[in-house]
C-alpha cells in the first residue's frame, strides 16, 4: 500500500514516513513543491497526505487540481484548525481532515477507514509475499510453507518484510535495527540477533530451513 506524503517540514515529513513505514506501509515522501499535482498523478499513490500551507500553492488547490483527474484517496494533514477551513477542505475533495499535532495511532485508524471506505488499493494491496515457495501473511501475522504455518511477532514480521522487501540484497544489520526501532533509542545491538535466532527457529519449526542467509561481517540476505 502507497502512501505519498506532501508535507514540507522536514520534521514533520521523516516522522510521517517512519511511522507509517513502521505500520508496514510503503511511504514516499516530496522534497519539492512545484507542480504538485502533476507529482501525484504521476506516481498515483494509494492514499496522499495532503499539508495545506505548502510553499508554491495551497493544499486546496492541489486537491482540486487532482479531483479533476484522479479519485486517489486525500487526507488533510494541517495546523490550520479553523472548521471552515476543514469544510473547504472537504468540499473540495478530500476525504479526511486531520490537525496537528496529530495522535499517531489516531491517524492510522483514520488512514485505515479511508481505504476501507474508499475501496482503495483493496485488490491492489499486498497482505501475501511469497519467495521460494515461503508465505508471509501480512494480516495474519504469520508465515506458511508446504501447508504448515507457524505465527510471528511483530518484530519477526517486520525482519522478514524487509528482507522480502529487497530479496536478493544483503540488508546491514544497521538498516534491519533502524527499521525495526527507528534509533530512537539506543537499541543494543545483541536485541537483533535474538529477533532473528527466534525467527529462524519459528521458519525451521515449519521446515524453511537456510532461508535467511548471514553474510558475517555484512548483514543478512534472502
Amino acid at each position: 500500500m502507497n502512501i505519498l506524503i506532501v508535507e514540507d517540514d522536514p520534521v514533520i515529513r521523516q516522522e510521517l514516513k517512519i511511522l507509517l513505514e513502521n505500520s508496514l506501509y510503503h511511504a514516499e515522501a516530496l522534497e519539492q513543491f512545484d507542480r504538485v499535482d502533476a507529482s501525484i498523478l504521476e506516481r498515483n499513490p494509494d492514499l496522499v497526505l495532503l499539508d495545506l500551507n505548502l510553499p508554491q500553492e495551497s493544499g486546496f488547490a492541489i486537491c482540486t487540481k487532482v479531483r479533476a483527474k484522479s479519485d486517489v484517496p486525500i487526507i488533510f494533514l494541517t495546523s490550520r484548525t479553523d472548521s471552515v477551513d476543514e469544510l473547504n477542505g472537504i468540499l473540495k475533495g478530500g476525504d479526511d481532515y486531520i490537525t496537528k499535532p496529530f495522535y499517531p495511532p489516531v491517524l492510522l485508524a483514520r488512514i485505515a477507514v479511508v481505504l476501507k471506505r474508499t475501496k482503495r488499493g483493496l485488490e491492489k494491496q499486498v497482505s501475501v509475499l511469497r519467495y521460494q515457495d515461503v508465505e508471509l501473511h501480512l494480516a495474519k501475522g504469520c508465515v506458511n510453507f508446504e501447508g504448515k504455518s507457524v505465527e510471528l511477532t511483530k518484530n519477526e514480521i517486520k525482519i522478514l518484510h524487509c528482507l522480502f522487501g529487497r530479496r536478493g540484497e544483503i540488508v546491514s544489520r544497521a538498516d534491519l535495527i533502524e527499521y525495526l526501532w527507528d534509533n530512537q533509542v539506543f537499541i543494543d545491538d545483541n536485541s537483533l540477533s535474538v529477533n532473528m535466532t527466534r525467527l529462524r527457529n519459528k521458519l525451521e519449526s515449519i521446515g524453511i530451513h537456510d532461508f535467511i542467509e548471514t553474510k558475517r561481517g555484512m548483514g543478512y540476505r534472502i
